[in-house]
């Protein structure tokens, strides 16, 4: 018969296990919100490199890194015996594989992290190997030293030296500060995207593709985040002799303080963040309140079971104000490019928030734990740095760092992986050697995919489209000149109406068209400079200009019917009366070729 104590452990396990699941589901947070903010010919690379985290890095901690953490504790506490076998005895333990589960979601989070930061410039190879050194080693000492008994513990030797043991709840620096630090070091290492800098050392914004893409990814990462946090908090507590349920806990109290401060400091770190960007830019910036959310959250990891809700609030705010602000500091002090911001959602934002566990400390203020904190953060950064270091030297040795310009101009999506995550936007041609010749174009909806309708939304599949407006004209004359004296055609003369347009009027020169009988027409995604003046644009508070308009090109060919009807009637539809309407052009079309029946000239038209 099952005993009180096996009943609370069962149950413990299962919240365990929906913590875990939760936590995973931050691997399609992370890759949403970095792809988001690379442009689109590195999206799928960057994906790639999140499930390789995932994939590669289960493994990894399984076979190499769980062990590594427990050695790290026996190392580093004078109390506990090195064994090798003990480390290691959770592979052959099926009793412990949900503590390895516990510890494996937490060490991919520490590795993701580090994506961010060097996206779109640093070789696939280096980056996995680097993947594996955070989730074989580095990650791992550092449980080892706060949470497996080790160097910050209580009982580990700095510990004992300060007279107090390192409080970080759920890794605000064991996991994500880890990850913000490793994270700018590989970033200075691999060196900035081309482009990144002018020559004089001024930060020039290369914008992403998706900002919503950033912001979804934040809301999952938000949601997951309730796993790291609350998850941490047991639900079920039972006294070492219970037999009845009276010796088991609900700890309702302690659950609810990490829920309400995780909640709280979320909030208010997209406000500071939020209320910061539009004091120095004019703006709200919606990127900068989605890393203030992270930073709150990241701020709070630490503290949330140790601190005040007010106190939750104060550290939240500061992790989203201090978010933006030390994102421009690494850029334009340090020349860093660090292109998700993760030291300053990570790195800055976990510091901050562990140090301050004892100023807002619910059971009061404590000297000692003050001078650990800060010993802790230390011991945390010195580590990751020297081992990151060595990591990408190693790679660098091995592989090379960076791929070369050709490929970072080309996208590291076709450059590694061979692949568009956009393959609709490409055109592809035939050429001479067997290969493809893809020729890029500008994208103009914002990395949208969608469909241009060109009959305003109604299916014709079962009647011929008429370019003469339905009406026979064989014989007679068509004048191309409104009417007027001059220039004339004969019957068979082919011309081709082209035009640029605003896009917001597309659905309206459609209509002006199908009124003169010219439904057929071809429509393109294109972007063009004219008499339009340039706007002033933002991506995470630097300004660009932009100077390439979105246009949609219009292109109809008419034989029996004047072109300049079809001419005014576009400009009919399409205009607005404010520089930008566009341009029409009437040009000569020579012969025209049909490809299903063969015919030529106007028959084929």
């Amino acid at each position: 018969m099952a005993s009180i104590i096996d009943l609370v452990n069962s149950v413990n396990t299962v919240w365990t296990l929906v913590v875990c699941f939760l936590i995973f589901f931050m691997q399609p947070g992370f890759a949403l919100l970095e792809a988001g903010q690379v442009r689109a010919k590195n999206a799928g690379n960057v994906v790639m490199k999140n499930m390789m985290d995932w994939a590669l890095g289960v493994f990894v901690f399984f076979v190499v890194g769980q062990g590594v953490y427990a050695i790290a504790g026996q190392l580093t506490n004078a109390s506990t015996p090195l064994s090798i076998a003990d480390a290691f005895a959770y592979i052959g333990d099926p009793g412990s594989a949900v503590g390895w589960l516990f510890g494996a979601v937490f060490a991919m989070t520490a590795a993701t992290i580090v994506s961010g930061a060097v996206a779109e410039r640093i070789k696939f190879s280096a980056y996995v190997f680097l993947a594996i050194c955070l989730t074989a080693v580095i990650y791992p000492v550092i449980g080892g030293f706060a949470w497996s008994g080790g160097l910050l513990s209580a009982g580990g030797f700095l510990g004992q030296l300060i007279g107090a043991g390192y409080e970080d709840f759920a890794g605000a620096t064991v996991v994500h500060m880890l990850g913000g630090v490793a994270g700018l070091v590989a970033a200075y290492m691999v060196g900035p995207r081309r482009g990144r800098f002018d020559s004089e050392g001024n930060p020039r914004p290369i914008p992403g593709h998706s900002v919503v893409f950033a912001v979804i990814g934040t809301f999952i990462l938000a949601f997951g985040w309730y796993g790291f946090n609350v998850g941490t908090q047991g639900i079920l507590s039972v006294s070492a002799n219970a037999t009845t349920l009276e010796g088991v806990t609900f700890n309702s109290a302690a659950l609810g303080r990490v829920a309400l401060n995780t909640t709280l400091a979320m909030g208010v770190g997209a406000i500071g963040s939020t209320i910061v960007t539009t004091l120095r830019e004019g703006k709200p910036d919606p990127l900068f309140a989605a890393n203030g959310l992270l930073a709150g959250l990241v701020a709070i990891t630490g503290a949330c079971a140790h601190v005040t809700w007010w106190g939750a609030v104060i550290i939240g705010l500061l992790g989203g104000i201090q978010a933006p602000l030390v994102y421009h500091w690494i850029v334009e002090n340090l020349k860093i490019d660090d292109v998700c911001g993760v030291f300053a959602v990570h790195g800055s934002a976990g510091a901050l928030g562990t140090i301050l566990i004892p100023v807002f400390a619910a059971d009061g203020f404590g000297a000692s734990q003050l001078v650990m904190q800060i010993a802790g953060v230390l011991v945390i950064t010195v580590w990751t740095v020297v081992t990151t270091y060595v990591a990408l030297k190693i790679a660098d040795g091995i592989w090379g760092l960076r791929v070369d310009e050709d490929e970072e101009e080309l996208g590291l999506d076709r450059g590694e992986h061979g692949i568009e995550a956009y393959p609709e936007f490409v055109d592809e041609g035939v050429v001479a050697d067997g290969g493809r010749d893809q020729t890029y174009g500008v994208r103009t909806d914002g990395g949208e995919d969608r469909e241009v309708r060109t009959d305003g939304g109604v299916d014709v599949d079962d009647h011929e489209v008429r370019t003469d407006g339905g009406e026979d004209m064989d014989t007679h004359e068509i004048r191309t000149d409104g009417g007027e004296e001059g220039l004339e055609i004969e019957d068979g003369d082919i011309k081709m109406v082209m035009a640029v347009i605003r896009p917001d009027r597309l659905g309206e020169v459609k209509q002006t068209l199908a009124e003169v009988g010219a439904p057929s027409l071809t429509v393109t995604n294109v972007s063009g400079r004219g008499s339009q003046p340039s706007t002033t644009e933002q991506w995470r508070g630097e300004e660009y200009v932009v100077d390439l308009h979105q246009k949609v090109k219009i292109e109809c060919v008419v034989a029996d019917i004047d072109a300049h009807d079809v001419a005014e009637a576009i400009q009919e539809g399409a205009q607005t009366g404010e520089p930008g309407d566009g341009k029409v052009f009437i040009i000569d079309v020579e012969d025209a070729l049909q490809i299903r029946t063969g015919k030529t000239g106007p028959e084929a038209v």
